[in-house]
């Protein structure tokens, strides 16, 4: 059985995607791909289907990181059902998923940067700004995702199995 972990931000395009990418990146690298799943989407429909934004795009591959097989999706309510973990990019994000999940499932819903240490509470949806929002943003997921990644492996008694 594989733990299921789902990234959200509003549109999908930026921060959760980056999230995602970043994450399946660390889950490979330790050799966790059979053991955890991972998925990112939206809390608004703006941009079903889309592509991540070019410059969380260009971000991501500065760094080796390919996330151009990611496409925008909006969270449903069986992705309450069917991941471990919900985990947002802020609070407005999180009080929309709160609202809608499941009181037994509640559990299940967490802020991605309760995973890292000394970058505040929440992801800064850097959209509306330059290239160093992006880069910003970057860096934070990447250490959350460390961060997550290690709950995980210990939570679920996986064997990590980086060379």
């Amino acid at each position: 059985m594989s733990v299921r972990v789902l990234f959200v931000c509003m549109g999908n395009i930026c921060r959760s995607p980056t999230a995602h990418a970043l994450f399946r990146e660390a889950v490979t690298a330790a050799g966790l791909g059979n053991e955890i799943a991972t998925d990112s989407a939206g809390t608004h429909a703006y941009h079903i289907g889309n592509p991540p934004d070019a410059r969380a795009t260009a971000t991501a591959l500065a760094r080796d990181i390919d996330m151009t097989d990611l496409r925008a999706r909006q969270v449903c309510g069986a992705d309450f059902e069917q991941f471990d973990y919900v985990v947002a990019m802020d609070r407005d994000n999180l009080s929309l998923l709160e609202a809608d999940c499941p009181p037994l499932r509640q559990d299940r819903l967490s802020l991605m940067l309760d995973w890292a240490e000394g970058w505040g509470d929440e992801v800064p949806d850097p959209y509306y700004g330059g290239d160093e929002g992006f880069v910003a943003v970057f860096d934070m997921l990447s250490e959350a995702s460390q961060g997550l990644l290690a709950h995980i492996v210990s939570a679920h008694g996986l064997v990590s199995r980086r060379s």
